[in-house]
């Protein structure tokens, strides 16, 4: 899969290139899956996929713009197509170079002409309620290696199914519409809260404002989500010390690597009878 990728991005790159030999880009595609053991709910290994996900921060003239949480596919088009949209480039023509790094997660962009607004409008930032909140990536994490998370939790898989046949049977915003995610807390199957929005985390922050509100911990419960386990998600469920994170949807690489690193037991595809327990297997009770 990765080898098609860089192929693909090589004759893309050929065609918006050609005759412009002056522009260097890279072309750093990265795999778009890895696999990694899981316990499926027979107890059995199951060698499972699951997406990729990197740090990217862009850097345009020597200024860093964002941080994007990314596939990697595709990351100078990505980067380009970001500075396009955000208009901080206005043509193709004024790129020199595209350079991305993936030891130091960086994508340079320099231009012939840097823009003398660019300031301005890195001033004036508006958090879009989309999937991903990439900007905040480093900030959070700075300091999960000081989250520490109860090791006295559990579930089973009686409890598992409870909490799956309490979120299905809640009536929501999904079915009546769709185009939305929604988070729960949860303790023993029993819905505590329950948040959906547009984006995931927008969910997930409000009932960690909830639970600030009406002082209740987590280090007893279990947080669901319908979105896909992303660092990012991982890392906010730490935040609000919940050591049991459960999806309906899959998980990425960057996920599972943080939620090994910090022990947190993380449960993805979980619908109807079948669940893949992918970290933290010493919560989960046989």
């Amino acid at each position: 899969m990765s080898e098609q990728t860089t192929v693909r991005g090589r004759k893309h790159r050929a065609k918006h290139t050609a005759g412009r030999a002056a522009l260097k880009i890279t072309d750093e595609a990265r795999p778009a899956t890895f696999v990694v053991d899981a316990r499926n709910e027979h107890g059995e290994k199951v060698a499972t996929a699951i997406a990729g996900e990197h740090p990217l921060t862009i850097y345009l003239d020597k200024r860093e713009i964002v941080t994007l949480m990314t596939l990697g596919q595709a990351p100078e088009a990505l980067a380009l197509g970001y500075l396009r949209n955000q208009r901080m480039v206005h043509r193709i023509e004024d790129v020199v170079s595209v350079q991305v790094d993936w030891e130091t997660g960086a994508c340079a962009v320099t231009t012939a002409a840097p823009s003398s607004g660019l300031a301005g409008r890195l001033r004036k930032r508006t958090v879009t309620t989309g999937c991903g909140q990439g900007t905040v990536f480093g900030d959070l994490m700075d300091e999960i290696d000081q989250v520490e998370l109860s090791t006295e939790a559990s579930i089973d898989t009686p409890g598992l199914y409870a909490l799956l046949d309490a979120v299905r049977l809640r009536e929501t915003v999904y079915k009546q519409a769709g185009a939305v995610h929604g988070c729960a807390l949860a303790r023993d199957g029993n819905i505590l809260y329950f948040v959906e929005d547009v984006g995931r985390h927008n969910a997930v922050d409000a009932i960690a404002g909830l639970m600030w509100l009406d002082d209740v911990q987590g280090d007893d419960k279990v947080f669901y989500t319908t979105g896909r386990l992303t660092s990012e998600m991982v890392i906010k469920c730490a935040q609000m010390q919940v050591p049991i994170l459960v999806s309906r949807s899959g998980l990425t690489h960057m996920g599972w690597e943080v939620a090994q690193k910090i022990g947190l037991t993380m449960i993805g595809r979980a619908k109807g009878k079948h669940f893949l327990l992918f970290t933290g297997r010493e919560r989960f009770a046989e």
